[in-house]
């Protein structure tokens, strides 16, 4: 049975609450975060979830293991990640790129103890000393994380190049659009992840944050933006395409969110991934169910206007959430158009891994219903080796300038070096 906790009758806030919960999470071999940010969404923002589990158990390891791991009967929610290279499973592609965290393809866990956020409660589901060790637990602020530089994988030199070779391709009738993304690292870094990603969320609040652990493997996210989400059968993609700043002032603000609105270069790219993303949904979609309720909408958040478009279709009966997957994994927001050319070139131009970086984190109700991200804006860490990344990049189409692209790869950055006190080389 779950306890249910008004969050008026703590002896702390609500947001004390949630940080103390997290850091005590953070103890466990796997930890799972969900975090809405408080902030509203169309169709609503990641539900507030926290589980955790300690005792190994056999986790999927393929989408073929994922499919019978999911038929196994539970009443918790299942919590876990889909990196990029899973693509490697979905189609005939690989990856030899350097790879400095080290993440499985896929995992996913049935928590032992969880909290679930409805309202001004939380619902308790574990022992019943769970709520004392959380109010109990010493979680006193760590120090910041000393990080003097963030080194480029890629050259700044080196990315222009690559735009200007994609646009030739794309003149040549390779693809459409190619989303180019860079890595900017660090090495032997030491710092507390689960401080350092509620300061990301104070820094950047989004509507998909989350927070993984996978033994000493960290992922802190704040992510705007939904891959893919089921209720009943109806599904709902939400991709985003098309980045401006802030204003500095409410005029200055508004002629910017004027001018992405207006931008046929972003209008562009967003309305080629709306159309892979309805060519995606088809594929396990009810005939003539797919639709786009929304195209070009306009959402700020603390320091970028961003272009969402909403993509919805019911779902076949015989699809299940494997055969979901493997219709609309990666995202196309994420890879280009067509789909497979742009993952072969970007495995060309790029010179890292992606990992779980435009892979996705998300849960799966025991009914089935279930919600993820698209990870970008996010750390990755792996606490032994000390080894810090982040990953940004844009969408490049033949109207793209080299430089424009790279200087909205860096305001995507702006919160993650914010947060880490440095500067990219």
């Amino acid at each position: 049975m779950a306890a249910l906790v008004t969050l008026a009758s703590l002896p702390i806030s609500p947001t004390e609450f949630r940080r103390r919960a997290l850091h005590w999470a953070a103890q466990f071999r796997y930890c799972a975060y969900y975090e809405p940010s408080g902030l509203a969404y169309p169709r609503s923002p990641f539900e507030q979830l926290l589980a955790v589990r300690h005792t190994e158990a056999t986790a999927p390891a393929s989408l073929a293991e994922l499919r019978t791991w999911l038929q196994q009967p539970t009443a918790a929610p299942r919590c876990g990640f889909l990196t990029y290279d899973l693509k490697n499973e979905v189609e005939d592609l690989s990856s030899s790129h350097f790879d400095g965290l080290g993440f499985p393809a896929l995992h996913f866990f049935e928590p032992e103890i969880w909290l679930h956020w409805r309202g001004a409660a939380v619902e308790i589901h574990g022992p019943t000393t769970v709520l004392s060790e959380i109010l109990a637990f010493n979680s006193a602020e760590a120090p910041p994380p000393h990080v003097q530089t963030m080194q480029a994988r890629l050259p700044k030199s080196d990315y222009l190049t690559a735009v200007n070779n994609i646009r030739e391709d794309i003149l040549n009738g390779e693809v459409y659009e190619l989303n180019l993304c860079q890595e900017f690292y660090a090495e032997k870094v030491v710092l507390e992840p689960v401080s350092t990603f509620w300061k990301l969320n104070q820094v950047s609040p989004t509507p998909f944050a989350g927070f993984y652990k996978w033994h000493d493997r960290y992922l802190l996210c704040a992510s705007p933006e939904r891959f893919l989400r089921q209720d009943a059968d109806l599904l709902l993609s939400q991709p985003i395409k098309g980045t401006i700043r802030r204003g500095a002032t409410p005029d200055e603000d508004e002629q910017l969110r004027a001018k992405l609105f207006h931008d046929e270069k972003e209008r562009a790219e967003n309305l080629m991934i709306v159309d892979l993303v309805r060519n995606d949904l088809a594929r396990v979609a009810r005939t003539g169910t797919v639709q786009v309720p929304e195209l070009f909408g306009l959402y700020s958040f603390r320091h970028v206007w961003q272009m969402i478009s909403t993509v919805q279709a019911r779902r076949q009966p015989s699809c299940d959430f494997v055969d979901t997957l493997r219709a609309t994994f990666p995202m196309g927001s994420m890879t280009g158009a067509p789909k497979i050319r742009a993952m072969q070139l970007i495995e060309q131009y790029e010179r890292t891994r992606r990992g779980l970086y435009s892979g996705s984190l998300g849960y799966i109700w025991p009914n089935g219903n279930f919600d993820f991200n698209v990870v970008i804006r996010s750390l990755q860490y792996h606490a032994a080796t000390g080894y810090l990344s982040f990953q940004v990049g844009s969408a490049i189409t033949y109207d793209s300038v080299p430089e424009r692209e790279y200087e909205e790869c860096l305001l995507k950055a702006r919160a993650l070096l914010e947060v880490l006190g440095t500067k990219v080389l």
